[in-house]
């Protein structure tokens, strides 16, 4: 039995050394790096899950991103707090580090979705290397690995040449308005950067990596009708009302556009009645009618996905067109917010995906293959996508449930996580 114990770790050391065959010595230097201080990264990890940071908790995601600063701070960053008030958020970090490399552009969110007063508050152990917390996964996770995979290249001196760019926004969750301000520092320290890295989640699979999103757009519809008894309803003179217009131009959008690939389109709000009011910033409201009125007014709020900007200008005009279509005896608009855009598939980012998945199977974690662009909603790193040519996104800490009070990391992909984020950015170097 002794015997074959030995056997089985001569087995995995053969494997280990196998695998890391394609390392230089300095990146086996950064592997032993991240082994030998998993624990601090661990320990930084809960720090940071246990403050709570929903987005609308000011002082604690100032709180967070304080001890993100420090981290920095503490290997040679530079950093700034981007005051939030104009676009009614905390507010965000953004950390530079000057060298002769490349530009690259690091980029995380300090926000959650669980405020306050959700009961979900504190980092738990679970069995098999896991643990809940909120925003573990989304994605305070993902920033540990953004600072673990820097401080191992600052422990072997690559850091020092490196140009790189930290930005962690405090508003992902729930985006300041306006939009554009609540980007601008975003977009800003994407000027220039030759590449950009998310460590967003993803689909928690560390075996897939994002090198495409769709980005959201919401939009408004609101439709007039002329008000009478309801007996007098379609009469030419008195038309359908606003109730049986709406649903003619919401179902002639499903004719149009329903089935076009990566293109989703959804009503998720309808009011109607002889009086309405909607809190579009809530999204909820309340409407007055009477079964023997036709309706005035109906207000429909929803959302659109593409994957490309071609799409949605094109998915736009069509809904437009579809509005624009006189309503008998009454009236409809269409109204577009600023939204998130999207982020096409390009070569650069399949390139800088295939640099991830060697970087991957070198460090003994195995291969990395591109999503589906449909499991992969609206993030930051789609604002830069007009900046940079390069773009990789999903390579932080993996798990399950986030957005739920079952969010659950996968701790065994933490150092894997982090290795392999490290060897990317020391080869990154040799960038033309």
């Amino acid at each position: 039995m002794r015997l074959f114990a030995v056997f089985l770790v001569c087995v995995a050391m053969t494997s280990l050394a196998s695998a890391q065959a394609g390392l230089s010595t300095d990146e086996k230097a950064l592997v032993a790096f991240v082994d030998a201080h998993n624990g601090e990264a661990l320990t930084l990890l809960e720090r940071v899950v246990n403050i709570n940071s929903g987005t609308q908790n000011f002082a604690g995601v100032r709180e967070v991103g304080k001890i993100f600063m420090q981290e920095l701070d503490a290997i040679g960053f530079t950093s700034e707090w981007i005051d939030g008030t104009p676009f009614k958020r905390a507010g965000h970090l953004v950390a530079t580090h000057a060298g002769t490399g490349p530009k690259i552009l690091l980029i995380g969110h300090l926000d959650t979705v669980f405020e306050a007063d959700s009961p979900f508050q504190k980092m738990t152990r679970g069995e098999s290397n896991t643990a809940g917390g909120p925003g573990i996964i989304d994605m305070k996770g993902g920033d540990v690995i953004i600072v673990a995979a820097l401080k191992a290249l600052a422990s072997t001196g690559a850091l020092k040449n490196m140009n790189v760019t930290v930005v962690m926004t405090g508003d992902e969750e729930d985006s300041g308005e306006p939009l554009s301000a609540a980007r601008a520092a975003l977009v800003n320290a994407a000027r220039g950067a030759a590449v950009a890295i998310g460590f967003e989640d993803g689909p928690g699979d560390p075996r897939t990596a994002v090198v495409a999103r769709r980005g959201t757009t919401g939009w408004t519809l609101r439709v007039r009708g002329t008000p009478a008894h309801s007996s007098q309803i379609f009469r030419h003179d008195i038309g359908s009302g606003a109730i049986f217009e709406a649903a003619r131009i919401l179902n002639a959008f499903r004719e149009k556009m329903a089935g076009e690939p990566h293109l989703t389109f959804n009503p998720g709000t309808i009011l109607g009645g002889t009086a309405v009011e909607f809190d579009g910033v809530q999204a909820r409201g309340t409407a007055f009618g009477k079964t023997n009125v036709i309706a005035e007014h109906v207000v429909v709020a929803g959302d659109l996905r593409t994957l490309s900007p071609e799409q949605l200008a094109k998915a736009k005009k069509t809904m437009q067109d579809i509005v624009a279509t006189p309503v008998t005896h009454g009236s409809a608009t269409l109204t577009f917010d600023e939204g998130y855009p999207p982020m096409a598939p390009t070569e650069g980012n399949r390139k800088l995906l295939a640099m991830y998945d060697q970087a991957s199977r070198d460090v003994g974690a195995g291969p990395v293959a591109a999503v589906d662009p449909d499991r992969a909603g609206a993030a930051d790193v789609s604002f830069v996508a007009g900046e940079v040519k390069m773009i990789l996104d999903g390579v932080g800490l993996m798990g399950r449930d986030d957005h739920t009070v079952k969010e659950t990391a996968d701790l065994s992909t933490l150092p894997s996580q982090t290795k392999r984020a490290a060897i990317l950015l020391h080869r990154l170097q040799s960038l033309k």
